[in-house]
């Protein structure tokens, strides 16, 4: 395993469409050495998710972890998750609001809307099918990260550029009334 560098904004991985994983590959030492470096760098990073393009892999593959992360210390619990190939569908039109932040994107904060309630498909790490329902935070964690693979960061989905912050502005002036709201919310959907 090893700690990668993460690519910033501005690098042209960050905007292509990543390419799906085969079934004959996602067994292989280089896919699964690929699935422990996500991993790890996430880790290091306090990330609550890694997309392979980020660490510069243009590969459909992404990790999510939410475990008392400092970073996001309003989201629910999610399970150490790989997802091969994934596809996010919305269960219906509900959206919610949610302050992102990105380690692509440092040092920046922004209003995303997301849908509410999403179904995720794709494989595990070993080819074998995987599906969830997610609500809430959760479901925003995989739109989020999922985005990274067609080439789009939360920027792109900014709908006021006024909400845009840097993390101590975010700290100082708008942390407080959106764990408030985050609470809500994650009393509504759960995880």
């Amino acid at each position: 395993m090893a700690i990668r560098k993460i690519a910033q904004i501005g690098h042209p991985i960050l905007r292509e469409r990543a390419r799906e994983i085969t079934a004959e590959e996602i067994e292989g030492a280089e896919m699964q050495q690929l699935v422990d470096d996500l991993v790890e760098t996430m880790h290091d990073a306090n990330g609550a998710g890694l997309a392979a393009p980020q660490i510069y892999a243009s590969v459909r593959m992404v990790a999510i972890h939410v475990d008392k992360n400092p970073r996001y210390p309003h989201k629910p619990p999610i399970p150490l998750t790989i997802l091969v190939n994934p596809v996010v569908t919305p269960l219906d039109g509900e959206m919610f609001d949610n302050y992102e932040g990105c380690l692509s994107v440092p040092n920046l904060r922004g209003l995303v809307p997301r849908y509410a309630h999403v179904k995720v498909t794709g494989w595990d790490r070993h080819g074998a099918e995987w599906s969830r329902e997610a609500h809430g935070f959760t479901a925003g964690t995989f739109q989020h990260e999922l985005d990274h693979l067609d080439g789009a960061v939360f920027l792109d989905r900014v709908k006021d550029p006024r909400s845009l912050t840097t993390w101590d502005q975010y700290d100082k002036f708008y942390k407080e009334s959106f764990v408030e709201r985050a609470h809500v919310l994650v009393a509504k959907y759960g995880g």
